[in-house]
């Protein structure tokens, strides 16, 4: 039984194909309350305190109000077909602390224990700021992605900075293919527009978070290109 009275029926037929993390951005008590408030009308499936408890807020089988405005791939409500999880986090308001051991070993067990119930692949984990690169940034740079990669719980390439800019009309069109390839709605413009620009942060917040706001790079593309040729779309 769900203890957030915020969620209803996932469209017919339709099952959890991904994962979206995020982080509170308020104190744990706080967010629990806002998380299981009716006026609010926000919630996520699960909340993992700092110390590392996993508490189920809503039925997996159920759709949470979690992701909001968002867009992945061909889906236009990543709510309808997503799981969401909440880390207890004060973001930037509090400074952007790393997130503890403790916190992130409890998510490396439930991740691998939805992925199994729900079949769902490495590259379906995704974070918010991937689903929502305009208005959203969590869970942020300092969410150590390539600890869950190493156990088989997201993707990753390893990639060095670059003080090069490269955003010439044919750069930004190699990284917009790349960009959607892996999923993210962007148009093939070549023109860095503010779309592209808000799609390259979010990309860089999680693949690249030594460069975050930076011009677009020759190594950035690369690395999206290699990405994506490593974990082609399933679904």
């Amino acid at each position: 039984m769900s203890v957030s009275p915020n969620f209803g029926p996932r469209p017919a037929g339709v099952r959890p194909s991904f994962v979206i993390l995020h982080y509170t951005e308020m104190p744990l008590a706080a967010a629990r309350a806002r998380l299981c408030d009716p006026e609010a009308q926000v919630s996520a499936h699960w909340l993992i305190s700092a110390n590392g408890v996993a508490e189920a807020l809503v039925d997996e089988e159920m759709r949470a109000w979690h992701a909001g405005v968002s867009a992945w791939r061909a889906h236009d409500n990543l709510n309808d077909v997503s799981i969401g999880i909440e880390l207890d986090n004060p973001g930037p308001p509090g400074g952007s602390p790393p997130f503890p051991e403790t916190q992130m070993a409890a998510l490396e067990k439930l991740l691998a224990a939805i992925m199994e119930r729900w079949a769902i692949p490495p590259e379906n984990i995704l974070a918010h700021s991937d689903v929502a690169p305009d208005r959203k940034v969590d869970p942020g740079e300092k969410f150590d992605w390539r600890r869950l990669a190493r156990s088989g719980l997201s993707v990753w390439v390893d990639s060095e900075p670059s003080s090069v800019p490269a955003e010439d009309a044919a750069t930004v069109a190699a990284f917009q293919r790349a960009a959607r390839a892996l999923g993210y709605r962007v148009e093939e413009t070549s023109a860095m527009d503010d779309a592209t620009r808000a799609v390259l942060t979010a990309f860089q917040r999680r693949f690249r978070p030594f460069e975050v706001g930076a011009p677009l790079c020759a190594e950035a593309v690369r690395q999206a290109e290699e990405l994506a040729a490593r974990w082609p779309v399933r679904r």
